[in-house]
Order: C-alpha cells, then structure tokens, then sequence
C-alpha cells in the first residue's frame, strides 16, 4: 500500500486494461468518461461513472492511450489525448503539491538550510525535501548533517525551487524538512505515487540498472 493513502476495507483488486494484471487500487490510475465525453484521469478515485484501470506508470498509460483501450475497455468512441501520460504526471505532481501546503499550513514544516539543519539535529524530521535545481553543495551538507544525527528519512527532489515557492508561500526554497504525521505522511505517499509513476527513485535519481543489483537509496518500489 501506498504510504499516506487509506485503503477500504474488503476492497477487490482491479485489473490494469493493458498488462491485464491485478492490483490494489492505489497502485493504478482510474479513468471515466466525463459529461463531456473527453476520457478523465481520476486520481483520486471519486469521479462517478464507470471507470477502467491501468497501472500508475507512464509507460503504460501512453501505450493505454496508444492502443486505444481505453474506448475498448469502456466500449464507447472515446479519444485519449496523445500527451495523456504527462497530463496524469501533472495531475499527480499538483496533489503532491497541494498536500505539501496542507502540511505547511498545519506548521509541519520547516524551510531553510538552517533550520532543516537544526530539525535533523533534535530529531524531529520525517521527510527532508531538497529542490531539484539546488546546490550539491547544500545538498551534500544536510546529507552530512542527516548522518550524524542518525537520520534515515526519505530525501524528495521531484520538484523545483519555483514549484516549492509556490506550495510554501515563500521564495527561494531550496531545502525543507517535514515533522509531524497527518498531511506529512499523506505528502510522503503522494510523492511516492509520483516517483513511482515517472519510474524514478523519490529523491529524482533514475531508477535504471539490473533488478539484482541495489536500488537507490529511497527508491520507490
């Protein structure tokens, strides 16, 4: 289960339309037909009407969109949008987004070099954020700093200096730690969904190599 996001209970598996495989709803991306007759992402799951399945990675919901199941799986005429893969990618990238100012308004959040630096040092730090265009050097430091204080938190670098502004209401983040649980481990989720989706590891590095050998460190499986 996706760390942050609830399960029912007694809630069947669904099957993705394109690998024909089962899984837990979570771990897919629902699509309707909306009142429009367009083919909507729902991410969230709520959208009413019928709904079709398919596994929360790019790659397949392009080769989804390509195929064209999803008029298949819904037996109607419906299009897919050829750019369908990046508009889920943005759809998720906004919820991670959004979850992140819930937690910044509920005070679990900390920005700036120095104090991050002071949460990794009293221990109270569940998630380490550090902006995909920032330094190495302040990077490296926190790395540093997160090692001596015994810290094994997630690091997240999905996101820029201008996307963290914007969910923070401040300018210039580069580094930000998370506390706390609530909005803070839905956040965490969320990211994870998100990593998962663009088949990368949480902290942004590329999830490449032989399945035998060691993932990066964060990798979401």
């Amino acid at each position: 289960m996706i760390e942050g996001m609830t399960r029912e209970p007694h809630v069947s598996e669904r099957t993705c339309i394109v690998t024909r495989q089962s899984g837990a709803p979570e771990a897919m991306i629902r699509f309707v037909r909306g009142p429009d007759g367009a083919l909507a992402p729902d991410i969230k799951a709520r959208l009413p009407g019928r709904g079709v399945w398919v596994t929360a990675r790019a790659d397949v919901v392009a080769q989804a969109a390509q195929k064209r199941l999803f008029a298949r799986a819904l037996k109607t005429q419906i299009d897919a949008a050829p750019q369908l893969a990046e508009d889920v990618d943005r759809l998720l990238e906004a919820d991670c987004l959004q979850m992140l100012s819930l937690a910044n308004k509920a005070g679990a959040v900390a920005a700036g070099f120095g104090k991050v630096a002071d949460a990794l040092a009293q221990g109270s730090v569940r998630a380490l954020i550090e902006a995909r265009d920032g330094g190495e050097d302040g990077k490296r430091k926190l790395a540093q700093a997160a090692r001596r204080a015994g810290s094994t938190t997630p690091v997240i670098g999905l996101f820029s200096s201008l996307q963290l502004d914007l969910a923070l209401g401040r300018t210039n983040v580069i580094h930000a730690a998370l506390a706390g649980s609530g909005p803070t481990t839905a956040f965490i989720g969320r990211c994870r969904r998100l990593a998962a989706y663009r088949g990368v590891c949480i902290d942004g590095a590329t999830a490449a190599g032989d399945e035998n050998e060691a993932k990066p460190n964060g990798c979401a499986d």
